[in-house]
């Protein structure tokens, strides 16, 4: 029977198995193949296998150099502000009696637009001439500020508006996380004389911690592949201090057609990121092989 079962289980995965097969594991051998290639979409010869050209020659491009530093620092600064920010408004939201499930669904707004809408709509807000951010600024006699062509100022206005819009990913995640916490806890921390921090360190924060840590994961993976307010907004300038690895692939990928040349800087980002996510997934896996046993 149980051999029964275990054939019929996978009968049933197997068109999914494929089709993740076809949509997955193909384009990535592809992917692979080609950033070991001079791959160029417009030549008419056959791809002629360079072994790792393409990657040496990209990590000696000062451009993709400072197109990696930009991607790393925004996303150690999104993720750890999201992350902040989302655990504080979730904390604070559940603690709210009244009106909870209408301030909870006004939060979550922004999430639900697609990021080509948010970044038009910060676009005309950022604007130097008419942009509402510049006319409060004048309000109060300061001078208007180039938000997005400045290069003290792109990268920071470009961060802003994701936090802005994923925040309340993070916020989402932890507050579903503090439904599950054991209200017992919290009476018996006040029986025994906590304060409200105490309580948050001691209590909400052990409780969740495993949310908070998968949160990061996402917001990492997802902040890492930056791309359409990149592209929208800024197009990585002012002089590449916006630059994301996402926006130099498309570079030479798509717009300069350099497939194999793209290929490459494909392959280096996402090693990039398994890299980061690689402790949350050995944990996940020691603790799966622990509750089979």
């Amino acid at each position: 029977m149980k051999k029964k079962n275990t054939l019929y289980a996978y009968l049933m995965s197997s068109p999914t198995m494929l089709l993740l097969t076809v949509l997955s594991i193909f384009p990535l051998g592809f992917v692979i193949w080609y950033s070991l290639t001079d791959y160029y979409y417009l030549t008419t010869t056959k791809p002629k296998f360079i072994g790792l050209q393409n990657f040496v020659q990209i990590f000696k491009d000062e451009y993709f150099v400072q197109a990696l530093g930009n991607t790393l620092r925004f996303t150690v600064l999104a993720v750890l502000l999201e992350v902040a920010l989302g655990l504080a408004v979730a904390v604070l939201i559940n603690g709210i009696q009244k009106r909870q499930k209408l301030i909870r669904t006004t939060y979550m707004l922004p999430m639900l637009l697609p990021p080509v809408t948010v970044a038009l709509v910060w676009q005309m807000m950022f604007s130097n001439n008419y942009g509402i951010i510049n006319n409060i600024l004048a309000f109060f006699k300061i001078a208007p500020v180039n938000w997005l062509m400045d290069v003290h100022t792109a990268f920071y206005a470009i961060l802003v508006i994701d936090i802005w819009q994923y925040t309340p990913f993070a916020f989402l995640l932890m507050y579903a996380a503090l439904q599950s916490v054991p209200q017992g806890q919290y009476e018996a921390a006040a029986i025994d004389g906590a304060n409200s921090w105490q309580q948050f360190t001691r209590i909400t924060v052990p409780n969740i911690l495993k949310n908070i840590v998968m949160v990061v994961l996402l917001r990492v993976i997802d902040t890492f592949r930056l791309f359409d307010k990149v592209n929208i907004l800024t197009k990585g300038g002012p002089s590449n201090s916006t630059a994301t690895i996402t926006q130099y692939i498309y570079q030479y990928g798509v717009k300069m057609l350099k497939v194999g040349y793209g290929s490459a800087a494909s392959v280096i980002m996402t090693v990039i990121v398994l890299i980061l996510a690689f402790g949350y997934i050995q944990q996940n896996f020691k603790r799966n092989n622990a509750v089979k046993q």
